[in-house]
């Protein structure tokens, strides 16, 4: 989100000097941008807030995992 609070103070300043300059134009165009800016820096925000993180842990398969020790392989081996 810095890279877009960045851009919106960009279009900011671009509009500020296209309004000085009387560049009608460009005024339309950057307002236009800069609505569609706020609306998804709005949209991310919101996301973020909704979003969150939900730890899982790790899997144990210790119970689903038959372990055999040395002894009971080298007998079966044998037979």
């Amino acid at each position: 989100m810095p890279r877009l609070e960045e851009i919106l103070t960009n279009l900011v300043d671009r509009l500020r000097e296209a309004k000085e300059q009387g560049w009608l134009g460009e005024v339309a165009a950057i307002e236009a941008s800069l609505a569609a800016a706020e609306q998804k820096l709005t949209a991310m925000r919101d996301l973020a807030a909704r979003h969150t993180t939900v730890h899982l842990g790790m899997p144990d398969f210790r119970g689903a995992v038959a372990r055999i020790d040395p002894e009971q392989r080298n007998e079966g081996a044998k037979q």
